[in-house]
């Protein structure tokens, strides 16, 4: 018996370079029209048994639109960036440069005052971990770095691996397994 867990990526609500932490516009056109191209491949997913989205506008919205019905989970939040909520990556080096660079470089910290790396990715490892399914699927969108904090937790890799993970708007990671046997399935989308 083992869970199947896929992971959806929220569609856009902003341009890769006008991301802001904290960031919970709506989807923007681009993030529609991307859902109206992948709808045909992502659809089928909804099939799960467990269907759940992060509390973020832009993954409620793209669950809908997908036809999922989505329950909203809290432990799929985004990371807590504290007082850089709103702030770019950029906006945030500019005001203050070492504490950035602390952060980046050491994932037990919180120079923001809010949630550190290592502690969101065992948030959301805890998540992945209480699926109440013994056997079946489950679905979840969420924003890319809950993604990321998901498939760093379950391949064990150390926190430093986050930076190193890209994940796209709409791209599905799937990882199959049971708690604290986890395994990352990569798949073709049908056509």
């Amino acid at each position: 018996m083992s869970v199947r867990v896929s992971l959806v990526a929220a569609a856009r609500s902003s341009a890769p370079l006008a991301e802001r932490f904290g960031d919970d516009r709506p989807l923007d056109h681009a993030g529609w029209r991307e859902i109206q191209f992948a709808a045909h491949a992502l659809v089928p997913l909804g099939a799960a048994e467990l269907r759940y989205c992060s509390p973020t506008p832009r993954s409620r919205a793209t669950g809908d639109a997908l036809g999922f019905a989505p329950l909203s989970q809290p432990a799929l939040r985004d990371c807590d960036m504290g007082r850089w909520s709103g702030l770019t990556l950029a906006e945030a080096a500019a005001h203050d440069p070492a504490a950035v660079n602390t952060w980046l470089g050491d994932p037990r910290t919180a120079p923001h005052g809010g949630e550190s790396l290592l502690a969101f990715i065992f948030r959301v490892g805890g998540w992945l971990d209480t699926r109440p399914l013994q056997d079946g699927s489950v679905v979840a969108v969420a924003e890319p770095g809950v993604v990321r904090a998901a498939l760093v937790y379950a391949l064990g890799a150390p926190p430093s691996a986050y930076w190193h993970v890209d994940v796209r708007p709409l791209s599905v990671t799937t990882i199959t397994g049971l708690p604290g046997r986890w395994h990352l399935s990569v798949e073709a989308l049908p056509g």
